[in-house]
């Protein structure tokens, strides 16, 4: 009886044990440097995910803010399904796949989570609520990745704790703990930190050039020196004039000698029309998509196409992410999957496309008339439902 105890799981008063699962298992490190230098001396060095830029910095830039609503907010468009390893079958949803933070929808919550596997690389859920029965979380909340500040061994080769906040270290199973989802590749910031700043110094250029129209220039005085305050109402009037007039009187002592060239001459817009293209490329999205593309190419393609180019390029790195981890062993069941219904949703197929797949399925047997309406979203005859007789 023994044998059979341990394969059912029980103990030998007949009682079932309760499992432990941990939230997760400290996640190694891929993109810090290693050795005993950036590990403070074998202490382990800390990282708060501070960037070269800030990503508000670089949500100023319009291409980023683009690239961003695209993949953020697409992914967060489509629902969140589980599914049977096994048979491939739709099971019902967990409570937490349908709203994983019981303040927000699921696509807040999603949506914010794309954002940071996007700018940093990583994204935070703190796990609010755990079930009674195995102890897996059942809600969650996102976290901000400037408030989070990871601990690494001595050599940055793994993480040994996070802390929130700045506050006490987090635990690493049950309430309060973090679940962790890795990006496939370094975050925005991180690998595009400086072709970011150079659209945002274009764009400060071209805001300057816009608010002083005329070529920056100095006054040149020819008969004696002014004092400082004079020299002052000088500069202050003539500013105050240019923006109300362009054309300048100046007496016979005062000369006008233009130092800077015009907006023109400084390709601004090339300047911005070039690095918009980086930052797509940066991003993984086509430069038509993000309107980055000035001469747009006449290459004939309908919109299921192009959405599913859209999604094997550009979103299905994060939404493996996301998958990949919401399916381990800590959150779903063993032999159950959390998938994204992109099929069903975002690449559904146009009517009579599926009118006539359908067809050929029920005319092989391969599908029943009920199995055919559910692909449709319609309610089967047989279950009576909404019989109104």
């Amino acid at each position: 009886m023994a044998v059979l105890d341990f394969f059912r799981g029980t103990k030998a008063d007949g009682s079932s044990p309760k499992s432990e699962i941990k939230s997760q298992f400290a996640p190694p490190v891929m993109d810090q440097p290693f050795g005993t230098y950036w590990g403070q001396s074998n202490f382990g060095g800390y990282n708060n995910y501070a960037n070269a830029i800030l990503r508000q910095d670089a949500m100023a830039v319009p291409t980023v803010s683009r690239c961003r609503s695209l993949i953020a907010n697409t992914i967060a468009s489509i629902p969140m399904e589980m599914y049977s390893v096994k048979t491939g079958e739709e099971l019902p949803s967990l409570v937490w796949v349908e709203q994983p933070d019981i303040r927000q929808p699921r696509a807040v919550t999603i949506a914010w989570t794309v954002d940071s596997l996007l700018f940093y690389g990583v994204a935070y859920w703190r796990v609010t609520e755990v079930y009674a029965d195995d102890n897996r979380p059942a809600r969650f909340e996102w976290v901000q990745n400037d408030r989070v500040t990871v601990k690494y061994t001595k050599n940055n080769t793994e993480v040994d704790y996070y802390m929130i906040d700045g506050a006490t270290r987090l635990p690493m199973s049950g309430v309060g703990s973090l679940i962790t989802f890795q990006a496939l590749d370094q975050g925005l910031l991180t690998k595009s930190g400086t072709t970011i700043r150079a659209a945002l110094d274009v764009e400060k250029a071209a805001a300057i050039s816009a608010q002083n129209p005329q070529p920056s220039g100095f006054i040149k005085n020819n008969g004696a020196d002014l004092p400082d305050a004079q020299i002052q109402g000088i500069l202050a009037a003539w500013k105050s004039a240019r923006q109300n007039r362009a054309t300048a009187y100046l007496t016979s002592t005062l000369d006008y000698q233009v130092t800077a060239f015009s907006p023109k001459d400084m390709m601004y817009n090339e300047a911005k029309a070039y690095y918009a293209l980086e930052l797509c490329r940066a991003c993984n999205v086509t430069a038509d998509m993000a309107d980055a593309e000035q001469m747009k190419s006449q290459t004939y393609q309908n919109i299921l196409d192009r959405r599913k180019e859209f999604v094997a390029y550009t979103l299905q790195p994060f939404m493996t992410a996301i998958e990949s981890r919401l399916s381990l062993d800590d959150l779903s069941a063993r032999g159950q999957v959390v998938r994204f219904s992109v099929s069903e949703t975002f690449l559904r197929a146009d009517p009579m496309a599926r009118l006539e797949v359908t067809e050929k399925l029920l005319a092989l047997n391969l599908i029943t008339l009920d199995q055919a309406m559910q692909m449709e979203d319609l309610t089967p005859e047989g279950s009576g439902e909404f019989d109104v007789n």
